[in-house]
């Protein structure tokens, strides 16, 4: 079988500047120089290295290679084994829960008409009849609407780090044989000049629709982003704009993500007058808000959650329609609520479970959850577009309700949430019944293995809701 060297043995080693690796067979051991490369050029690989059991040690260097360089190259690398079969590792993202029987996802065929704000592009009524619907999960979702603006829009490009292929996740799969390779291509691996391209292209009057790879590498383009784009309208006096741009990238955990592939970034960007910022929970979201991020007239950071990409699952529209941006959606909407819940992206479906968790606590919790409590009224809401926020729905909400837990995949310090706090307890302090309470992860990176532990969970979302509900 096939087994891939685990990036976590990078760091468990002293390094050296050569790559080493010690194989043991029979009880002697041999040094290789280069993964790959056990024996001297032109030579045919003996039969006995099939035979290799086990590899012990992998040693790399630190200079001039990144970390992120290390881990791919460490990746590559593939070891065969015989006679000593390894215990496969359990499924990567096993251990988290599947959306996919959520009740806030709309899986009927009408159902999409009830997505707040829906608008088709033909203008004729809001209605399904005479139209299509195919059910699609989130990635589909998201190719789904780059190929009708791909269509529709002659000066429309699609272009990042692989795209052309289809994308680490497949969401460009098909689009650079539909169009053209002119249309939808690669880029070398630069986040600043992927970003810096799109705001040229977008300066240019054309509609460039860049992808970074993962929402983790955005910061080498944040000079870009922040500098450029967010201030090009301003600073022209409104002469030029980069409104054109719209820079997809996948955002949040998958639980295994480890230190590269895991972080959601949305609050750094908060303070950067000029972006949006918009993040979709299902493919109904993700195909209209990303068709209203490539058409409206400011440079956008589109963030899609990674876990939902296949996780998330409705019947669509393949229709040409939009969804607001700046509009909150509610997702668990209550009358005379007593509490309201705000959240974005991948967590909103952590704070639907809290809410039921209340009501009917699971076998093991109902120690915790005060009956006192257990007929409270949960609002859950989808802020959706993070960047600028729905002040006044949120503010409207909140006041009716008097209390507010914020929950967000990032860190609690500095994060959005922060932001939010500070304005509701600005504007409405004399209606609050309680302190406005953020949930976030913990505020320290983790590897792959421990990720789970520092992310948000339903349980510690329910604490948060108790807490608040009994202040």
């Amino acid at each position: 079988m096939t087994a891939h060297v685990r990036p976590s043995i990078l760091a468990s080693r002293s390094m050296r500047q050569d790559w080493t690796v010690l194989t043991r067979k029979h009880g002697s051991e041999r040094s290789l120089r280069t993964v790959g490369h056990s024996r001297p050029p032109g030579t045919s690989r003996p039969a006995s290295d099939h035979n290799a059991t086990a590899t012990t040690m992998l040693r790399v260097a630190t200079s001039p290679h990144s970390a992120r360089l290390l881990t791919s190259r460490a990746h590559r690398c593939r070891f065969r084994y015989s006679t000593e079969a390894l215990e496969q590792p359990p499924p990567a993202g096993g251990h988290l829960p599947s959306v996919a029987n959520s009740s806030i996802l709309r899986t009927s065929r009408d159902s999409a008409l009830r997505a707040p704000g829906l608008k088709f592009a033909d203008d004729e009524p809001n209605s399904l009849a005479g139209r299509e619907t195919r059910r699609m999960n989130l990635y589909q979702a998201v190719r789904d609407a780059m190929s009708i603006a791909l269509a529709k829009d002659d000066t429309a490009v699609v272009f990042g780090e692989d795209v052309a292929f289809g994308g680490v996740f497949r969401c460009t799969m098909g689009l650079a044989e539909e169009f053209g390779r002119e249309r939808v291509f690669n880029t070398p691996l630069s986040e600043q000049g992927i970003a810096g391209f799109g705001i040229g292209l977008a300066a240019m009057g054309q509609t460039a629709i860049a992808e970074i790879q993962f929402a983790d590498y955005i910061y080498p383009a944040f000079d870009q982003l922040v500098n450029e784009a967010a201030k090009f309208r301003y600073r022209s006096g409104g002469q030029f704009n980069a409104g054109g741009l719209t820079v997809r990238t996948p955002t949040m955990s998958v639980g295994h993500g480890g230190l590269y592939h895991s972080q959601s970034p949305e609050g750094y960007f908060m303070g950067a007058a000029g972006l949006k910022i918009v993040i979709p929970r299902s493919p109904i979201q993700a195909k209209g808000l990303l068709l209203a991020s490539i058409r409206d007239p400011n440079p956008i950071i589109f963030m899609e959650p990674k876990i939902l990409y296949r996780s998330s699952v409705e019947h669509v529209p393949t229709s040409d329609y939009t969804l607001p941006l700046s509009i909150l959606e509610p997702v668990l909407p209550q009358t005379n609520s007593d509490i309201t819940v705000l959240s974005w992206g991948t967590p909103v479906y952590t704070c639907e479970t809290a809410a039921h968790m209340l009501a009917g606590p699971p076998e093991g919790l109902e120690g915790i959850v005060p009956k006192s409590v257990r007929g409270a009224k949960v609002e859950v809401l989808d802020l959706r577009t993070v960047l600028p926020w729905d002040i006044e729905g949120v503010l409207e909400r909140v006041g009716k309700s008097g209390r507010l837990v914020v929950v967000h995949e990032a860190g609690v310090t500095g994060g959005v949430g922060a932001e939010i706090a500070a304005t509701v307890q600005r504007e409405l302090f004399l209606k609050l019944k309680a302190p406005v309470r953020r949930v976030g992860s913990w505020d320290t990176p983790s590897g792959l293995n421990f990720e789970k532990f520092i992310l948000p969970d339903a349980v510690r979302v329910l604490d948060a809701i108790i807490e608040t509900l009994t202040f």
